[in-house]
């Protein structure tokens, strides 16, 4: 079965996430310099099947759109030039910084672990992954 990837996409950093192969299960991927982005997909697909991309669809409290929506329009763009027949849906991605930030805290990982804010971006990728699931998959 195809792969669903995730992708929590900053200015300087970007973090990604895979389904397990059965799509039941998140996993963290990588964290990844954004600029870095697009070479990292490329060799990612030419090695893995993926059924569909789900990117964070970063809206403020009062359901705005952040600034950062713009740059995340034109890498959709470039994945959809790209890697035409693989579909991008958005999610959701409000306090999954936060969230991340106090999962790698009660984790047990030592200041330094614990400041890496490429793991950061990498275990946010995975919880939108797993809400993506979690709402998406039925058993």
């Amino acid at each position: 079965m195809p792969k669903i990837l995730a992708i929590d996409f900053g200015e300087k950093r970007t973090g990604l996430a895979e389904t397990d192969d059965l799509q039941i299960i998140a996993s963290g991927l990588a964290g990844i310099l954004t600029k870095d982005l697009i070479s990292f997909l490329s060799k990612y697909m030419k090695n893995n099947s993926v059924q569909k991309i789900i990117i964070g669809l970063p809206t403020r409290l009062d359901g705005t759109m952040s600034v950062i929506e713009n740059s995340i329009q034109e890498c959709i763009k470039k994945i959809n030039c790209l890697f035409p027949s693989v579909p991008i849906e958005r999610i959701d991605e409000r306090f999954t910084s936060k969230i991340a930030a106090h999962a790698i805290s009660l984790s047990g990982k030592n200041k330094k672990q614990r400041e890496n804010k490429h793991l950061l971006d990498e275990v946010s990728a995975t919880l939108i992954l797993q809400t993506y699931l979690d709402k998406n998959i039925k058993l």
